[in-house]
């Protein structure tokens, strides 16, 4: 089953992860044939936000809410089950500060899992 893991912290803490052990974390997960994709994601100044009401296309600076926390990456994981899931997530190296929400992947209907 296809589980995304979405990487959550405070930018300065998350910029204090050292990036030589997020590439080791990184090449030994997709060795191990878990890791589908993942991407670390530009500091959230960069970020634009679009949204659609009523037909009308409005684009805004920065992220759609104000939080503490900010989406700094992903993993998309292939696991078992949750349990598994949950332990993959664990070793993620910005875990230790900040938090990794773990999804499961929705087929939609007549779509094939990974197909492209």
């Amino acid at each position: 089953m296809k589980y995304l893991c979405l990487v959550y912290g405070e930018e300065a803490k998350i910029a204090s992860v050292n990036d030589e052990h997020c590439v080791e974390f990184d090449e030994g997960i997709r060795k191990s044939g878990q890791c589908i994709a993942s991407e670390a994601l530009q500091p959230v100044h960069t970020a634009t936000t679009v949204r659609v009401r009523d037909g009308k296309v409005s684009v805004t600076d920065g992220p759609f809410a104000e939080t503490k926390e900010q989406l700094a990456g992903f993993y998309m994981i292939e696991a078992s089950d949750l349990d598994e899931a949950i332990e993959i997530a664990s070793r993620i190296p910005p875990a230790d500060v900040g938090s990794i929400e773990v999804r499961p992947v929705r087929q939609l209907p007549g779509r094939v899992l990974g197909a492209t």
